[in-house]
């Protein structure tokens, strides 16, 4: 339960630096705001027993702004706030959020794009990997606070999901699962 919300001006922030950009385009002076923010790494989850894809669900206090609920439906994913390779950090979220123990050879690497071009312009770099309950080695949840739950979707009601707007969803998760089914029909 979501309660005793206040919204407040951000004095020192942890994950996210705002800046002012000032440039000249086609001699037009111009100036655009930004938030300068780590990139990430996602990984698209498939049980293949279970023959269902694994998301994680979570609550954004940026969506709740936008629309009174604030849960969204995500892939596995992680920042890059430390000095290990994408893959190690994307093994680490696969452990800690959703509880299967992935080596970086079971990953595979499907493409990096960038996030949030309006104002943030990081980039997101898309693994996948495929699991079954023989990895399976804790609950996953997340770590600290983060309060994450596991949400399995079938893959024959992939298409009816991905364009129920009734989940709040990201485009990362959209374009994962487009692959995907595009890598099956080849």
């Amino acid at each position: 339960m979501i309660e005793n919300v206040e919204i407040v001006k951000l004095e020192d922030a942890s994950f996210i630096k705002l800046k002012k950009m000032n440039y000249t385009q086609n001699g037009v002076v111009k100036s655009w705001e930004i938030a300068k923010v780590h990139d990430s790494v996602a990984i698209l989850i498939y049980h293949k027993t279970k023959e269902s894809y694994i998301f994680v669900k979570q609550f954004r206090p940026a969506v709740y702004l936008e629309n009174s609920n604030g849960f969204t439906i995500e892939l596995c994913a992680g920042i890059v706030d430390k000095n290990l390779s994408l893959k190690q950090i994307a093994c680490e979220e696969v452990l800690e959020e959703c509880g299967y123990k992935v080596s970086e050879g079971d990953l595979l690497r499907v493409t990096s794009f960038y996030t949030a071009v309006g104002f943030a312009g990081s980039s997101q770099t898309l693994y996948y990997v495929e699991v079954d309950d023989s990895v399976k080695v804790n609950d996953g949840g997340g770590i600290d606070l983060e309060e994450i739950e596991l949400v399995y979707i079938k893959k024959n009601v992939i298409n009816e999901f991905i364009f129920n707007e009734s989940f709040a969803k990201t485009p990362g998760l959209m374009l994962a699962l487009l692959w995907h089914q595009n890598q099956n029909s080849n």
